[in-house]
């Protein structure tokens, strides 16, 4: 009996880190899902669109995930097959320079035009 309970209890001890370890993997598969860009539909992410290619990456992410790769991995993976330009998030380089720079020059441009018209008004 005494036997039965340690089962018992390892049973559900492991069952329930197996619940919980897929429900991270499916979170994972939907966040990286939802941060990649359609080629086909190009308005839509991955995880929204039904197309071909949308699908087929899809299971390549389960395939990558199930493989133990990171997000950081298969991002890279998926850049390097496909390009920059598939990744809604992009992150900050040579390239993305003017992407990330323009609007924040562009604001203190502004505000540096609204000053010099609230001082010349003045005057």
């Amino acid at each position: 009996m005494k036997k039965l309970k340690i089962f018992l209890i390892l049973f559900f001890i492991l069952n329930f880190f197996s619940i919980s370890l897929a429900e991270k993997n499916d979170q994972l598969k939907i966040k990286i899902s939802k941060n990649l860009r359609c080629v086909v539909c190009q308005g839509q992410s991955i995880y929204d669109s039904q197309s071909d290619f949308a699908v087929s990456i899809k299971l390549l992410i389960n395939n990558k995930i199930d493989d133990g790769l990171s997000e950081a991995e298969i991002y890279e993976f998926l850049k390097d097959k496909y390009g920059e330009w598939i990744i809604y998030d992009t992150s900050f380089n040579k390239k993305t320079f003017i992407l990330w720079g323009l609007p924040v020059l562009l604001f203190f441009l502004g505000g540096a035009i609204i000053l010099k018209k609230i001082v010349f008004r003045r005057t």
